[in-house]
């Protein structure tokens, strides 16, 4: 039989949680951010669950090319634009809106020739340093890409760097409002945290790691506080049970030391399936849908789980890394994100391409 170690793709969540964002900004279109593969979840599998989104937004060409293979004919974005002019060709030809966040950009598309102008969305940075005109320079930008017979409609877009934080969005919105004062077209400033926290009025809103059931502004609130769900599940079994008496120790590096009679057991997943080695000892699992912790250090194939609180647990018992546990049991994958000094984002894309992954209907 195959290792046991699988991950499930949840549809339905994912319509469910794209909802509650289409639901928190109401009078706005809703982009399902599907960059990374759709983080880590496979664009093929998600999209029946986000196929109600309005328009899709990613960064790579080639995954371009995949929803529009999977019959997508409504908008695609791309959020970091071209990355070299022969791009605009691949634009032309899948219908492709695009980003504009530097000159280059600008330059490719006034030597380009097509017969179909394009949509693009002119980038400020409003204060996130990374992409995009200051607010000093987006107007002449602007001006540049107006007079362009290769460009049909400008989108005014930035990216908030404090949507989830004590910081806030005030002070990016109102470089974007002054910037962007009496220029024409749709705007699009809020992303997953904007959206669910501070209900900013866009034509467009950009959702993310909400749409994947991790909230984005943990700790601060988790996924039951926004009705999220969990949109994917990595799940193993137990393949070894092992009774520990006072002073043995656990794993490589023996960082775990027994201080009382215990029972731990083995499950079959390690960093080699992305499952992040700097968890330490007490990350969270649900072993048969009962809530205890690793115990040691993770290796490239195993885990160690503490017993105590499943005295039945035993050889194929199911343990739930993260996800949808039996009878009915949850663990978010922000609780063991934050239990391994990381984020839910990056679990989710870690896992490997050797863990077996498909869609599943609950």
């Amino acid at each position: 039989m195959p290792r046991p170690i699988e991950a499930l793709v949840h549809p339905a969540a994912l319509a469910h949680n794209l909802a509650r964002a289409r639901a928190a900004a109401p009078d706005a279109r809703v982009w399902a951010v599907v960059k990374a593969d759709a983080y880590g979840h496979g664009i093929e599998r998600a999209f029946a669950g986000l196929r109600g989104a309005d328009g899709f937004a990613l960064l790579d060409l080639a995954e371009a090319e995949r929803l529009r293979a999977l019959d997508w004919r409504g908008p695609i974005l791309l959020l970091e634009g071209c990355f070299e002019p022969r791009d605009l060709e691949l634009c032309s030809r899948l219908h492709l809106w695009h980003v504009v966040h530097c000159n280059a950009q600008i330059d490719w598309l006034a030597a380009h020739k097509t017969h179909q102008p394009h949509r693009v969305f002119l980038k400020m940075n409003s204060g996130m340093n990374r992409l995009g005109f200051t607010p000093a320079a987006f107007r002449t930008a602007w001006t540049r890409l107006n007079a362009l017979p290769q460009v049909d409609e400008i989108s005014l877009m930035t990216h908030f760097s404090d949507a989830d934080g004590p910081r806030g969005i005030a002070h990016q919105v109102a470089a974007f409002d002054a910037a962007t004062r009496d220029l024409p077209g749709e705007r699009s400033l809020s992303n997953s945290a904007a959206v669910l926290r501070h209900g900013v009025r866009s034509d467009w809103v950009r959702a993310g790691i909400v749409c994947y059931g991790s909230a984005p502004d943990f700790p601060d609130h988790d996924i039951r506080h926004w009705g999220l769900q969990p949109a994917m599940t990595l799940r193993t079994q137990l393949i070894a049970t092992q009774q520990l008496q006072p002073g043995d120790t656990v794993g490589y590096g023996s960082s775990f030391t027994a201080t009382a009679p215990m029972r731990i057991g083995i499950a079959a997943c390690g960093y080699a399936d992305g499952y992040p080695r700097h968890a330490g000892t007490d990350t969270p699992v649900l072993v048969d849908g009962v809530r205890t912790g690793t115990v040691g250090r993770v290796s490239m194939d195993m885990l160690a789980v503490d017993l105590t609180p499943v005295p039945g647990a035993g050889f194929g018992s199911e343990v739930t890394l993260w996800g949808r546990g039996p009878q009915g049991s949850q663990l978010a994958i922000d609780d063991v994100a934050r239990a391994a000094g990381t984020i839910g984002y990056e679990l989710m894309c870690a896992v490997a391409p050797r863990v077996p992954m498909h869609a599943v209907e609950d």
